[in-house]
């Protein structure tokens, strides 16, 4: 562009009139070319965070890896699986591989509307999820019949029909690898495979695998949603479970909670050889809104993480419904659990952090919350507290077992990554019922001072490191990160959690 310009000033004169209405035009798109670019330019010198935020967030959309370092995570495709490739390939910009079936005749789903009328019965999809993503699901309502050998949902119709078929992934998060399950609306009774089992209660459909074993997404990704699915049963519901060979081990910490929403032993889909009839099925579990829940969209009745919080205190005997108030009970000292992380994003100064806390007027108990502790357990220490104070990471979804009224206050490290650490944690805190505070972590109180100087671009320009990638973005900022908290500047944080409390 800035070369046509100078060749055009470089012309030797020439007579106007015979070429007047094309320089005309071809000035007139310079000048347009430029006012575009102009102003383009203003726009990213004055968004210029904004991009970069976007842009690492994007990232962290596709790999979600906030608190396992990047290689920890990976698909899982199991040994001689072949993946059909959905709508969520096109979407998710992925191109088919050479271990890719695509199906020929996957039709588009439109969102909420049934495929037809309720005689036949009907299939309603969701795909609003897609655009943040989050994968899609259907509930499958009249004569439906599963296969799990074939991984297949097929509803039969009472009279001919049009054969339609969709490919749903099984698993809340569509950038995760596992085996689609084959949804399928058939042309007649004549094609439907014989019930080999018949079910009087519905059924939930749906995967183990992805990021499960990290406990914000045990419950982001699986727990949450399934509660929403299933809830409105009230136990009497089926769990049909494929990609259990991903992490069987998963199924035996979360027993009691699966135990509490399902009355009846759940099914190992990728082992089960029945052909099994039910009045309905639920394929995939929605996800609308991290580690929380969107009430207006839940099916049968609203339900909220209020519900979903007290649910687990039933569920797992938490005896604490509220927490303290020192309104009501001015003398007693509200108990604060300092979050102890073992091997990256370490509070390097947690005696001073916990005398701090004590100075404030709490009760400060340092303690490790391990991932393979026994989940009922570790929820009825956790109750037992009402501020959970840590660094970003797996263990703040903790707060969940936080009696309401509570507090949660989130380390957020240094290097502009507040909104993703806030997206997490936030907003699902606060539908808890719980106060949600965060305090972000300086350049001097952050390790990457004195491990790269003041000069390197970590320090001087967190954008740059966001617009170079994710996995340079984690690995400096969420892999390499140590905090030595200036409890001077924390104070006020501190005095902020016990004021709520004041007000309870």
């Amino acid at each position: 562009m800035n070369m046509s310009c100078s060749e055009e000033r470089e012309r030797p004169r020439r007579s106007w009139a015979p070429v007047v209405h094309v320089n005309f035009g071809f000035v007139a798109g310079v000048v347009f070319v430029l006012l575009v670019y102009f102003v383009v330019q203003q726009q990213e010198a004055i968004s210029a965070l904004g991009v970069a935020t976007t842009t690492v967030v994007s990232q962290w959309m596709s790999h979600k890896q906030l608190i396992k370092a990047p290689r920890e995570i990976q698909p899982i495709k199991a040994p001689g699986e072949i993946l059909v490739a959905s709508d969520v390939h096109a979407i998710a910009g992925k191109q088919p591989t050479q271990d890719t079936v695509l199906a020929s005749d996957v039709q588009p789903i439109v969102d909420k509307q049934p495929i037809h009328d309720s005689e036949n019965g009907e299939v309603v999809c969701h795909t609003e999820g897609l655009s943040r993503g989050y994968s899609e699901t259907c509930e499958v309502d009249g004569d439906v019949r599963t296969n799990g050998t074939a991984l297949s949902v097929t509803l039969v119709p009472a009279s001919r029909s049009v054969r339609r078929e969709w490919m749903i992934m099984p698993y809340a998060k569509m950038e995760v690898v596992v085996r689609n399950v084959t949804v399928t609306q058939l042309q007649d009774r004549a094609a439907a495979p014989p019930c080999t089992v018949t079910h009087t209660m519905p059924a939930v459909l749906f995967a183990i695998g992805g990021y499960v074993g990290n406990y914000w997404h045990d419950y982001t990704d699986i727990l949450v949603p399934l509660f929403v699915a299933s809830r409105r049963y009230r136990g009497e519901v089926t769990f049909l479970i494929s990609n259990i060979q991903h992490k069987p081990e998963w199924l035996v910490k979360y027993k009691t909670l699966l135990g509490a929403l399902s009355k009846h032993a759940w099914v190992d889909m990728d082992g089960d050889t029945e052909v099994r009839c039910f009045p309905h099925v639920t394929v995939g579990l929605r996800l609308d809104k991290e580690l929380s829940i969107v009430p207006e969209l839940v099916p049968g009745a609203p339900l909220s993480m209020v519900d979903f919080t007290r649910f687990l205190r039933e569920t797992y005997g938490l005896p604490r419904g509220a927490a303290v108030s020192l309104t009501r009970e001015p003398d007693k000292k509200p108990r604060l659990l300092l979050i102890h992380r073992g091997h990256y994003r370490l509070f390097l100064n947690e005696l001073e952090i916990a005398q701090a806390a004590e100075a404030a007027g709490f009760e400060a108990v340092v303690m490790e919350l391990r991932g393979n502790a026994s989940e009922v357990e570790q929820a009825r220490l956790v109750n037992s507290f009402d501020v959970l104070l840590g660094m970003h990471g797996a263990g703040l979804t903790n707060a969940l077992h936080l009696p309401p009224g509570g507090v949660l206050i989130q380390v957020v490290p240094y290097g502009n990554i507040e909104v993703i650490a806030r997206s997490e944690f936030s907003e699902g805190a606060t539908d808890m019922g719980l106060k949600y505070l965060d305090y972000s972590v300086s350049a001097e109180e952050s390790s990457l001072m004195e491990l790269l100087g003041p000069e390197h671009p970590a320090i001087k320009d967190p954008d740059s490191i966001h617009r170079s990638g994710w996995t340079n973005m984690f690995d400096l900022y969420l892999g390499k990160q140590n905090v030595r908290i200036n409890t001077t500047r924390f104070a006020p944080t501190l005095a902020q959690a016990l004021g709520h409390l004041r007000q309870q």
